[in-house]
């Protein structure tokens, strides 16, 4: 490349923000820290009408575009590459794995797990069997070619890194990891319990659960192993509290409380930041049942605000969560069961896992992941 001229970098931004959910935290991170940290670049950001106004460069050296193009449809892989291209980028940044087959220009791709090719099932989808087959078939064809083509391949785990090179066959030394970060953006305060609790119409002792409720996070098992617990200790009056916008599994899973029967089960829907925060605070545990995840930052962040975490042994949990967790598996409810019984009866072991906590949330830096991420970026280029 001519020394003279600054490199043009582009980041698919689509995700940018709360309209991305986890996959959108991330994006936003990348994009917010690393243009700062880059001035000797110039910067192509591409978000969607949704999130256009939310992202707010910094600086000089970048310029946002607008595109009316969703995720995972026929015009990304259609009508992208063209977006892109006229942008003549040195480099261009995909956030997740739908890279489109027919861009060919240079790019990075990151990808946070393999969980449609782990957890192919037609109870994760509304569509119907043959049209989930063909969407499954063409999501494996998408992420070949982005593992494939791709000049760099970034994860979030040294579990989902060892997916990748198991599964397609590609060189370790193509794959960097950059662990996530912990977000600064929970605040509380005592004086805010009573009335948060209230508004929700819960009160303590709770165990809390936080994310969406995709078939392998095996809320049905929490549900069953709550129930079991509840009918061990009937003299006992906790309630479990379910966090997440509600959609089609959402539904799903209350409509199974309901028939289990099971008592003091609450679903509050989407909860802001502020509150949040306060029922990590208040919670008896925060409780991850996932049967697969490629990094589990919602255990992390009730870490952050001093909330002892019951977590599943499955993928990258114990890579990331560390000894500061206490772990079950979920095939087993009645590890399960034993496990929760542990967590809330004993109040030595709470503490010694918010102090643990607390701790392994400092390994945790979106300040040093961008930092990685742009050194990919300009060994790329270089």
């Amino acid at each position: 490349m001519d020394k003279k001229k600054r490199p043009t970098i582009g980041i698919d931004a689509r995700f940018y923000g709360p309209l991305g959910k986890g996959l959108g935290r991330y994006t936003q991170e990348i994009c917010d820290r690393v243009i700062a940290l880059d001035p000797e670049s110039d910067y192509v950001v591409f978000l969607s009408p949704e999130n256009f106004a939310s992202f707010q460069p910094a600086g000089t050296n970048c310029r946002k575009v607008k595109i009316r193009v969703r995720w995972y449809s026929w015009q990304e892989q259609i009508i992208l590459p063209f977006l892109f291209r006229r942008e003549k980028l040195d480099l261009l940044h995909f956030t997740h794995f739908n890279v489109p087959m027919f861009y060919r220009r240079p790019f990075v791709v990151t990808i946070h797990d393999l969980i449609l090719t782990k957890f192919p099932s037609l109870k994760a989808t509304l569509l119907s069997p043959w049209m989930y087959r063909l969407k499954n078939f063409a999501y494996r064809l998408v992420i070949s070619h982005a593992v494939r083509c791709s000049l760099k391949i970034i994860t979030v785990s040294k579990f989902t890194a060892a997916d990748i090179i198991s599964q397609f066959q590609v060189s370790p030394d193509k794959i960097s990891v950059t662990y996530e970060g912990v977000a600064d953006n929970f605040s509380f305060s005592p004086a805010d319990s009573a009335k948060t609790l209230a508004h929700y119409g819960f009160s303590e002792p709770f165990f809390l659960y936080v994310g969406n409720a995709y078939p392998h996070k095996n809320l049905e098992g929490l549900l069953k192993t709550f129930a079991a617990f509840q009918r061990e200790n009937s003299a006992e009056k906790v309630s479990l509290v379910l966090v997440g916008k509600e959609d089609y599994f959402y539904l799903h899973i209350k409509d199974l409380a309901k028939n289990l029967k099971i008592q003091a089960v609450y679903f509050p829907g989407y909860v802001p930041d502020q509150d949040l925060s306060v029922l990590f605070s208040l919670a008896r545990a925060y409780v991850f049942p996932s049967f697969y995840e490629g990094f589990g930052l919602p255990p992390l962040e009730a870490m952050s605000l001093g909330c002892p975490v019951l977590s599943s042994s499955e993928g990258s949990l114990p890579e990331i969560l560390g000894e500061a967790a206490l772990y079950f598996n979920p095939y087993q409810p009645e590890d399960f069961l034993k496990k929760m019984t542990e967590i809330y009866y004993h109040g030595e072991l709470r503490a010694s896992l918010r102090t643990a906590g607390l701790q392994r949330v400092g390994f945790f830096d979106w300040g040093r992941c961008a930092l990685e991420t742009l050194a990919i970026y300009k060994s790329c280029l270089s």
